[in-house]
């Protein structure tokens, strides 16, 4: 992305370029959630998110939609599910 080539390149620390290296190693050598990997996806993505938000009834119909979907992610299933699947545990 544009903006983590400009941190990269110094832009925005001419005095001392190298101000933000260690950042910068640190996207891209350590990079445990691909956030560098995978930036301009998520700002397309956020771009997306942004637009609903600024339509107000598709995005109450989204949130609500959400809301709804979420049973099926409960604490108390999820760790059955790893007892049995993952840990070979009885539940």
């Amino acid at each position: 992305s544009q903006a983590v080539s400009a941190i990269s390149s110094g832009v925005f620390s001419p005095d001392d370029p190298n101000r933000y290296r260690d950042l910068m190693n640190g996207l891209y050598q350590s990079d445990w959630f691909m956030v560098a990997a995978d930036f301009d996806s998520y700002a397309a993505c956020q771009r997306e998110v942004d637009d609903v938000w600024r339509n107000s009834p598709d995005w109450y119909a989204r949130a609500i939609r959400n809301v709804a979907r979420v049973g099926w992610f409960s604490s108390d299933r999820t760790i059955r599910q790893y007892a049995k699947e993952i840990w070979n545990v009885p539940v």
